[in-house]
């Protein structure tokens, strides 16, 4: 693999512990700032929200620009948004930044997305999509326990700063290794959302955006969960996201082996009601032992990754002819599902205790197997062609 995929991909291993990092300091922030823990989570919302509408629209607005231009003036925003963060006391001012450094951030994972791709043969596109991902799901493993250390030690402005500071290194890295990249060819934001008419496709994104509904409703408040169910230390709290982390990677590689063993239907049949499952027997595994909900916790962690290797398998073989357009609106949906969870589970908390969160989750993820069901049980637009043509052949 080139040596500017990882580069790559060290970029959105920083967007990514960006988006999350939030969760694991929530009490800290929510203290600092003389809010509430669920008005600090809003900090969680705002980025996913900005994040999902800015990015195919800023793609489309930016097209024709440089796209190593475009990736470098995208970190430096970046890195400034993150400043602001660090550096304000104001609760609207950090919201504003926070929404900033998600614009820039969508940029910067689509383009490392695109970029990535173009740096290997056809036979290595897919491998080198996936360091992407890989550097995405590594600021869970890494990104987010950090933070939290940082965080304790040097109080929660801590880890922005040090974000900034890997953006201004990305940067160089980005001016000084990587080449010149012609812009892809413009595609309407009309062509994209044309496919969602389709009722097969809108069903099959709406699975990944229930699921992070779901899971978000509790992780981004699973600090404050965990504190409520055992008396740990903050030390402890940064190992839990840890092992959380390494659970959520490998479940990618589960649910790739999933996948390609069960095929695309039965592993979303298989994995999202056990997700569901999992999110249920979490606060019964709490009232137990610490160990036991442990083992609960990382096989939810690992579902909740599993599911993404299914979810775009399917959206390709369901519309092959727009697959990249799919995949570019599941980011975005994606995203929103974050928002919506991370909203949610503020109102459960704010309006009864944090103990119902998982409950709640498990309620929505239940949702995204009926949304599965549904789209599994649809015909696709490319299955409805021929049907439709030897009809019209027929008929004349």
């Amino acid at each position: 693999m080139p040596f500017r995929v990882y580069i790559l991909a060290i970029a959105a291993f920083v967007v990514g512990t960006v988006e999350l990092i939030v969760g694991g300091i929530l009490e800290l922030i929510a203290a600092d700032l003389n809010v509430s823990v669920s008005a600090a989570g809003h900090f969680i919302t705002v980025f996913s929200i900005a994040f999902a509408v800015s990015a195919p629209i800023l793609m489309n607005v930016t097209a024709k620009m440089d796209r190593k231009k475009l990736y470098v003036i995208s970190l430096f925003v970046f890195m400034i948004a993150n400043l602001i963060v660090a550096m304000s006391s104001s609760y609207n001012v950090i919201l504003a930044a926070r929404a900033l450094s998600a614009m820039s951030g969508s940029i910067i994972i689509v383009l490392s997305i695109m970029m990535a791709s173009q740096l290997v043969p056809p036979s290595h596109k897919a491998r080198a999509i996936g360091t992407i991902f890989m550097g995405i799901s590594g600021s869970l493993v890494l990104g987010v326990p950090l933070g939290m250390v940082l965080g304790n030690a040097y109080g929660w402005r801590a880890p922005f700063f040090f974000i900034a500071l890997l953006s201004a290194i990305a940067m160089i890295c980005i001016q000084l290794l990587m080449e010149k990249t012609a812009p892809n060819p413009i595609i309407p934001l009309r062509k994209q959302l044309a496919s969602l008419k389709d009722s097969k496709i809108v069903s099959g994104q709406l699975i990944s955006f229930l699921l992070l509904t779901g899971h978000l409703t509790l992780y981004a408040y699973f600090a404050p969960y965990v504190q409520s169910n055992f008396n740990i230390s903050a030390s402890t709290m940064s190992i839990i996201y840890f092992l959380f982390g390494i659970a959520a990677v490998s479940g990618g590689g589960i649910g790739g082996w999933i996948s390609d063993r069960l095929g695309t239907r039965k592993a979303l049949l298989f994995i999202v009601p056990s997700f569901a499952l999992s999110m249920f027997v979490l606060p019964l595994a709490a009232q137990v032992s610490f160990y036991i909900f442990m083992a609960v916790v990382m096989v939810w962690s690992a579902l909740s990754w599993a599911i993404s290797p299914a979810q775009q398998t399917y959206l390709m073989q369901s519309a092959p002819e727009t697959a990249d357009i799919q995949l570019s609106l599941n980011t975005s949906i994606m995203h929103l599902g974050i928002a919506c969870g991370s909203f949610i589970g503020g109102i459960a908390i704010k309006e009864a205790s944090v103990a119902i969160n998982p409950w709640i989750g498990g309620a929505i993820a239940m949702l995204g197997l009926a949304s599965a069901l549904f789209s599994l049980s649809r015909r696709s637009r490319a299955d409805k062609q021929p049907l439709a043509t030897t009809k019209l052949a027929a008929e004349v």
